[in-house]
């Protein structure tokens, strides 16, 4: 059976790569910083295929150990609310160093490394220019590693739609930052993981670079326009100059909740949309999940009913 460690599986987007891990019969070893917390994914896969364990990525002896005899690496490490020591230099960067080092020297068949669409190191966001940064790092170390950059990942436990259906529930707009021009594609975690796995089967590409995004895009304004529709809130959509959200984004970052950040309302600035020019999800045999099909079966929580359906379809009529 083959073995694949999986750096920062614990996570959201690593509940749905180990159980399509654990499907393929591979040996998934879960590398995190608190192996209890990653217990639920045992049942996953048969009894001792799945085994979390402790690693820390600023660690360099620790990742080392949790690669050794590993026939392949995916580092998943990622951070959006960068605080203390879990930086974005420190896991996107270095980070991604000490994972693509650990993976050369254990003698890894192959790397996976999961950036982010958009990953530029001359990009005036902290977060792509660290994303472009560790790709840099993950190739100086391991050359043939395999790049995935998807775009905005969205499902049941996701952070993006999740928080906007929230907000929709709290207050009676919906921001729309420099007016919701900008444009995305986001991107079924569900096809990101299947995406993955399939570059670990045996006869996949080595090595490449993949931008993954969903079959559509659409503006920041219309993202929102469905969160509403989704929750079932009339909200006013209210523009907000990138000037008046960066000083707002000053101060919630100050927060213990993760809602706004400087970084994020300069990424907001710039699309996020693959280019085309790379592959992506076709080019791995996974046909990409429209938001329709997902959404309003997580998003339904939040609507004033909650989970229970109309009224009127609660009760039959008697003749």
């Amino acid at each position: 059976m083959s073995k694949v460690t999986v750096i920062g599986g614990g996570g959201f987007l690593g509940r749905y790569l180990v159980r399509r891990l654990a499907e393929q019969g591979l040996a998934v070893r879960v590398a995190v910083r608190d192996p209890e917390a990653a217990g639920y994914l045992k049942p996953m896969g048969d009894v001792g295929q799945i085994q979390p364990i402790q690693a820390n990525i600023r660690n360099q002896a620790s990742i080392d150990r949790a690669v050794a005899g590993a026939d392949m690496v995916v580092n998943l490490a990622g951070v959006m609310f960068p605080g203390g020591s879990q930086s974005f230099r420190a896991v996107h960067i270095d980070g991604a160093e000490t994972v693509a080092r650990a993976a050369a020297v254990a003698g890894a068949a192959r790397m996976i490394h999961v950036s982010a669409l958009g990953a530029d190191a001359d990009s005036d966001s902290k977060y792509a220019s660290g994303k472009g940064l560790g790709e840099a790092a993950v190739r100086e170390h391991y050359p043939d590693a395999s790049i995935i950059r998807p775009a905005t990942i969205f499902g049941p436990e996701d952070k993006f739609f999740n928080l906007f259906a929230m907000l929709a529930t709290l207050s009676p707009v919906m921001p729309l930052l420099g007016g919701g021009h900008n444009r995305m594609q986001p991107v079924y975690v569900g096809d990101v993981a299947q995406a993955i796995a399939a570059l670990l089967r045996e006869g996949a590409p080595s090595s490449g670079v993949y931008e993954l995004g969903g079959p559509q895009v659409l503006s920041m304004a219309e993202l929102m326009a469905m969160v509403c529709e989704q929750t079932g809130r009339n909200r006013l959509m209210l523009p907000v100059p990138y000037a008046l959200a960066k000083v707002q984004a000053f101060f919630l970052q100050l927060t213990p909740w993760d809602i706004l950040t400087m970084d994020q309302v300069e990424m907001l600035k710039s699309d996020n949309v693959a280019d085309g020019g790379l592959p992506g999800l076709a080019e791995l045999g996974v046909t990409p999940t429209a938001l329709n099909a997902v959404l309003p079966k997580y998003l339904r929580r939040y609507r004033k009913a909650g989970r229970l359906p109309p009224v009127e379809q609660t009760y039959t009529k008697v003749r």
